[in-house]
């Protein structure tokens, strides 16, 4: 019998707000540790939301996949509760915002006649799942067509609210 701590791969995907192809990704990357398989009826269990959710707000702070990894394997359940419930980051999130700032830093001095570039960025949710950034220095061209994609998101999302 089921319980309320397991859950399908669907079932797990849509309360983390991903894709089961993105789940089946991390647990091959090794993100995510590979559910006991039973044919059509492997579950998925708490440790896998859990790690699934600090995945995601590990995202959000803007870790590339290969530092998300190394804080999922260093750090112990309790920690890796407190991100994925939103109430703390690893202190290696401020390194890698450093490393992007000091990346930026060094591009604009390497290159005097270069706008500044910002680390500040935009994002919207476009649909469940799929993600939009824009960095607050893009150009005209870019944010354009961020906006227009904003836009055919929204009105996708309401043709399919009024059926």
């Amino acid at each position: 019998m089921k319980t309320k701590s397991e859950f399908k791969l669907a079932e797990l995907a849509e309360k983390v707000g991903t894709s089961p192809r993105t789940v089946r990704y991390y647990v091959q990357r090794g993100l995510v540790p590979k559910p006991d398989f039973r044919g059509p009826d492997t579950v998925y269990g708490e440790e896998h939301l859990l790690r699934l959710r600090a995945i995601r707000k590990l995202q959000e702070n803007f870790l590339p996949l290969d530092a998300i990894q190394v804080e999922l394997s260093r750090l112990p359940a309790e920690a890796l509760r407190k991100i994925a419930d939103g109430t703390e980051l690893p202190s290696g999130t401020k390194h890698w915002q450093h490393r992007s700032e000091a990346t930026n830093a060094h591009a604009a001095a390497s290159h005097p006649h270069a706008a500044p570039r910002s680390t500040g960025w935009k994002r919207w949710e476009l649909l469940p799942g799929l993600e939009l950034h824009l960095r607050e220095s893009a150009d005209a061209q870019a944010r354009e067509l961020a906006e227009r994609l904003h836009a055919l998101a929204e009105d996708q999302l309401r043709q399919k609210g009024s059926r």
